[in-house]
């Protein structure tokens, strides 16, 4: 025919995009009411300036940046130098972040290797088990974690019970409380990326190695590992991210000796005399030093896939 036949393909295109815009009005209303309003009032909140009773004046600045980065004196009557004393509570989190990230990975992927290889109809029980500890509220996980290592806890009486100690073991307001804490809140988050990597494994490829005569290391280091590794590194951002501003840990069982970003920031805003665009400010860095790790990832993650 002279006219041709109608375009009915772009018609149904045309047709599904305009059918696609409210099905996706509440998602974009979700987005832009719960992460990008917060994340911009926090943005605009860490460009103004303190007020000496609380709250902020609406008077632009780098101050509270300055404040981070820049030390001037009680005064600010000295030649400025870098800040040491947020930097250090900034380089302690990572530290602890980074301690908890390796501590769950070295849990997380023999729990999660066990799991993916028993019987299909047991997994889902011993998935519940990872993720039970999740129906409870992470503050009351975190205070009873506090009431089962103090000096006259359950862990001492138990340890001194046994005869292995003499004297109950000072626990809270250390490292090691805090890395315990991180380790027991984020665990499951690194156990079930990996558990779904692995799960779709294919265990011939090991059979086919030992065939082979490959060592069981040589099968892990060459076979295993590059498969899983995506779900190696989602586990580890999964932990590391919420590790690098967790605050409840700290403050409850780390003390002030062991202060976190996240405790710096909280403790910015829930004072009537805090300093809301400092805590903003940090909150922006923190945001930015993990969109920093994202953008790494995705691009790695990227570069893998066009090989």
């Amino acid at each position: 025919m002279a006219g041709g036949a109608p375009d009915s393909g772009g018609s149904t295109e045309t047709t599904y995009r305009s059918a696609r815009v409210p099905l996706l009005l509440p998602t974009w209303v979700m987005i832009g009411v719960f992460l990008v309003l917060p994340v911009a009032l926090m943005a605009v909140y860490s460009f103004l300036t303190k007020e000496m009773r609380g709250g902020v004046i609406w008077d632009f600045s780098l101050a509270a940046y300055d404040q981070f980065f820049v030390h001037r004196g009680l005064f600010g009557d000295e030649p400025p130098t870098l800040e040491w004393t947020y930097l250090s509570v900034f380089g302690r989190s990572i530290i602890q972040a980074a301690i908890a990230t390796v501590l769950c990975l070295l849990i997380g992927f023999p729990t999660a290797w066990f799991i993916a290889t028993r019987p299909p109809e047991t997994r889902g029980v011993w998935l519940f088990l990872v993720t039970v500890p999740y129906w409870v509220n992470l503050l009351i996980r975190t205070v009873s974690l506090r009431f089962l290592i103090r000096e006259n806890g359950p862990l001492n009486d138990a340890l001194m019970g046994a005869g292995l100690i003499s004297e109950p073991l000072a626990l809270i307001n250390t490292d090691f409380a805090v890395q315990l804490g991180l380790f027991y809140s984020y665990l499951p988050f690194m156990v079930l990326p990996i558990y779904a990597a692995v799960e779709r494994y294919n265990f011939t490829w090991s059979e086919a190695a030992v065939d082979l005569y490959a060592t069981r290391w040589v099968t892990l280091r060459e076979i295993v590992l590059p498969i899983v590794k995506p779900g190696i590194i989602a586990g580890c951002l999964l932990v590391f991210i919420p590790s690098l501003g967790a605050f409840l840990a700290p403050n409850l069982l780390g003390g002030a000796k062991n202060f976190m970003i996240g405790s710096l920031i909280e403790e910015q805003f829930k004072k009537s005399l805090g300093n809301w665009p400092f805590g903003a400010a940090v909150s922006m860095i923190l945001m930015s030093l993990v969109l920093i790790l994202l953008l790494i990832y995705a691009r790695s993650a990227a570069r893998q896939e066009a090989r």
